[in-house]
């Protein structure tokens, strides 16, 4: 079962301040740094610290790039001055430098526990080192910087150890990305050069994001709105108006609602919208929540009026009536119809489909033409890992055509509990019924590893658990219901 992450965006969203956030409600950075050490690039370092910003203790995730690989989204001064490229290239080296070192020392004064620096040499990154012609160009300040395609970036990402979810994640934002800049510049998705969101940093974002996500287990993601500033910015096809034409792409074509602040500047990154755009799936709050964690991630640039941090919010279900509602939204199903796969091939994929974050996956048997018996396989998943969980049927099935569309989704809320019993402690699912009331349903793997555990049947420990779980509820519902002299009113 997954969770529900709420993503606030009052002060927009980038790639770092999402890894950041998440990092800040509970990610695993030891996990974090595994993972990313498994990438096939070199050249950046990962430094995680305790910042305060407008007052708020919140967490800072830092791509810091080698030299010769560095570029300029965090240099104010080239983003929105007014200064010539050669008077940039001069200061780059002495003044500007300066500043980045004061800047990095402003930082370390609100730093409340040691940084720690993640080194990353493992594997070789063939793009950042050698000229494939237009994959390369130098900026005005002699820096080298890689241009990729999408199958250079997908490359990349399915060259790691990433889990199949994290790797799918990953591709489904740059994927966003990719249909954003080609709409941009005139060309297709396979054909579309990524500039600065194919440099190293902002691969490392987008993965880090993925696999904090993954790691989180969380599912569901809702975003209501991004607040967007204005005026300009300096890109690498020059001066744009913000939003960027790929954050007004991506918002027009996920439907993001933009709520204008009244700063001067880019609030939302083209990497923080294709986060949204790839992840969201719902745009409105529930009627009635319980926040299970928060936490809050470090955005780099300084803005007059802006906290500049990302607020996300784990959210539980509040066990109230109104719960009962539960979760309405849409997913994608995909199937496909097999009468030359063997049974055990279908049980595979089936547990790859799983691992990789398919909401369900099942095979029902049907007689296909000329009386041939055969199964057709049933997919539910979000919308943005289905890409990923096509290739996996692809590549594990005798199919050779998937069909998949859009489905309505109406799930009751559900947390996962836990209850006592003669064989020990067995888990539960507690769902909230319609009306508010509360049913308990026995975890089969904790049943069968209890049972295990014991030597007692299956059944046993399922029939204890059952009795356990209505007791428990018929003990909230006494602890629930008003008690004379207590102060309650009937």
């Amino acid at each position: 079962m997954g969770r529900t992450l709420y993503l606030d965006c009052s002060s927009g969203i980038s790639g770092d301040m999402t890894v950041a956030a998440l990092l800040d409600l509970g990610a695993s950075e030891e996990h974090l740094r595994q993972q990313l050490a498994t990438l096939p690039v070199s050249g950046f370092d990962v430094v995680v610290t305790r910042v305060s910003k407008s007052g708020l203790a919140a967490c800072d995730f830092d791509v810091r790039l080698a030299h010769g690989l560095e570029n300029h989204d965090h240099d104010m001064a080239w983003l929105y001055g007014h200064e010539s490229a050669h008077e940039h290239a001069h200061d780059h080296g002495g003044e500007h430098d300066a500043e980045r070192k004061h800047a990095h020392e402003h930082d370390a004064e609100h730093t409340h526990h040691h940084e720690h620096a993640c080194t990353v040499e493992l594997g070789h990154d063939h793009l950042a080192e050698h000229d494939h012609g237009h994959h390369h160009h130098h900026d005005h300040h002699g820096h080298a910087h890689a241009h990729r395609s999408m199958a250079d970036v997908r490359a990349i990402i399915e060259g790691s150890q990433l889990t199949a979810r994290a790797q799918a994640l990953a591709l489904a934002i740059f994927g966003k990305l990719a249909e954003a800049e080609a709409a941009a510049h005139g060309a297709t998705p396979d054909t579309v050069m990524f500039h600065e969101v194919g440099a190293i940093d902002s691969i490392v974002d987008i993965c880090s994001v993925a696999i904090c996500l993954d790691g989180l287990d969380v599912t569901d993601v809702i975003v209501t709105s991004l607040s967007e500033g204005h005026g300009t910015i300096r890109c690498a096809h020059g001066v744009m108006p913000i939003p960027v034409p790929a954050v007004a792409n991506l918002c027009a074509a996920a439907r993001i609602a933009l709520v204008p602040a009244d700063v001067t500047g880019e609030l939302v990154t083209p990497t923080g919208a294709a986060v949204v755009a790839a992840l969201r799936t719902g745009s409105r709050l529930p009627h009635s929540y319980a926040i299970e964690r928060v936490g809050y991630g470090a955005g780099k640039r300084p803005y007059e009026g802006c906290s500049g941090v990302l607020r996300a919010m784990l959210l539980a279900d509040s066990g109230s009536a109104d719960a009962g509602d539960g979760d309405r939204g849409v997913v994608t199903k995909l199937e496909c119809d097999l009468d030359d796969c063997t049974g055990e091939a279908l049980g595979h994929v089936i547990e790859l489909l799983m691992a990789a974050g398919a909401r369900e996956a099942h095979a029902i048997p049907l007689v296909m033409k000329k009386g041939r018996p055969g199964h057709q396989l049933e997919v539910i998943c979000n919308d943005e890992l289905a890409p990923a969980l096509e290739r996996i049927i692809f590549e594990n099935t005798t199919t050779i055509g998937i069909r998949s569309h859009e489905e309505r989704r109406h799930a009751l809320p559900r947390t996962p509990s836990a209850v006592e019993t003669p064989f020990g402690r067995v888990e539960t699912k507690r769902v909230v019924m319609p009306d508010g009331s509360v049913r308990a349903y026995p975890e089969y793997a904790s049943v069968v590893a209890a049972s295990e555990r014991t030597g007692a049947s299956f059944q046993d420990v399922f029939a204890a658990t059952q009795a356990a779980g209505l007791f428990a509820k018929a003990g909230e519902a006494r602890h629930d219901s008003p008690t004379p002299g207590d102060g309650k009113r009937g």
